[in-house]
């Protein structure tokens, strides 16, 4: 079993033969499944081992929840960060897209959400004025707690629809270095609580709040939590992690304090995972085997912010085709 951050880097030649690929093919949401298509095969560049520890990464139980994928080919020239949560106005070129797209596919099928960046496959993720101080992924001058990305349900579960995995592409660093996202792997942190600590996470004793999105769009503002839910559940071999950005409700105050032993073993050394990302890097996300944060940063608003884009992924849309928007295979209510 690995929990560990694992770095896969790309040869030379074949990140400009994807980067050559990648603009020729255009923008992939004009066409994604072509675009999939074109990545799928553009990747299969890369060496025999390579390719498979990328399709092993979204397979398997025991295999890292987190990697990191570096000397990715790079749009040539980018225009301002966008200041409004995206998309770009005035982008050119679509290299960072189409990487995003092909990377995903490996790992499942990419999945939109309407309460999610308007339906969008890719998503912009950039510091706003607006949501400077919000937890979301417009926010810098906050820390972003350890957290899922879950999905609003109506049959009160918020961690069934969600997606199974997150793809985050880096377009422009944070001018000061300070951005980190980090990762802590559900393995790791029940090997940092105590047993009671961890049968009262396993216990429905939490309501997660629906995210940031939904509430806006759909209640104005005001909280929508979930059914009474564990935190954690599955074997201890392979537990799958639940917490919601947005808040968490405890319904004892047993729970409350487990939650904050929970908070604190995220932030342990050996649990914490660090990447400061750059330009030319993608980081993949298990967002079943652990939980994912980021520090606050400087942002100036002034078209040189921090700059990532964002795919949310899913093994298979089989299991919420009830959400499926008519006309689209991959927007989902």
């Amino acid at each position: 079993m690995t929990t560990g951050l694992t770095t896969l880097v790309l040869a030379d030649d074949v990140r400009d033969e994807i980067q050559r690929r990648a603009l020729e093919l255009g923008n992939p949401e004009s066409g994604l499944d072509r675009a999939m298509t074109v990545m799928y095969k553009a990747l299969g560049l890369l060496p025999d081992a390579q390719v498979e520890e990328l399709l092993n990464f979204g397979r398997y139980t025991d295999t890292p929840g987190v990697m990191l994928v570096d000397n990715l080919p790079l749009d040539r020239e980018l225009p301002p960060t966008p200041d409004d949560g995206g998309p770009s106005k005035g982008k050119q070129t679509f290299v960072a897209e189409s990487v995003l797209v092909g990377l995903s596919g490996l790992l499942g099928e990419p999945v939109s959400f309407l309460t999610e960046k308007d339906g969008r496959i890719v998503h912009d993720v950039v510091p706003t004025a607006q949501g400077a101080r919000t937890q979301t992924s417009q926010g810098s001058k906050v820390f972003l707690n350890f957290h899922n990305d879950i999905v609003h349900d109506g049959v009160g579960r918020y961690d069934i629809s969600n997606p199974d995995f997150l793809v985050l592409n880096c377009l422009r660093s944070d001018r000061t270095g300070d951005a980190l996202t980090y990762y802590a792997d559900a393995r790791d942190i029940l090997r940092a609580l105590d047993q009671g600590t961890v049968e009262v996470l396993r216990s429905p004793l939490f309501q997660l709040n629906a995210p940031g999105g939904y509430t806006r769009m759909f209640a104005d503002g005001k909280d929508v939590y979930s059914d009474p839910v564990p935190i954690l559940t599955g074997p201890d071999h392979a537990p799958e992690i639940t917490v919601a950005a947005n808040g968490v409700r405890f319904l004892t105050a047993e729970a409350e304090q487990a939650f904050e032993l929970l908070q604190r073993a995220c932030r342990a050394p050996g649990v914490m995972q660090t990447v400061h990302l750059k330009p030319g890097q993608a980081l993949l996300i298990n967002n079943r085997k652990g939980i994912h944060a980021r520090s606050q940063f400087e942002a100036e608003f002034d078209g040189l912010d921090r700059w990532l884009q964002r795919t949310y992924v899913r093994r298979s849309l089989w299991n919420i085709r009830d959400r499926a928007c008519p006309g689209s295979r991959r927007t989902h209510r």
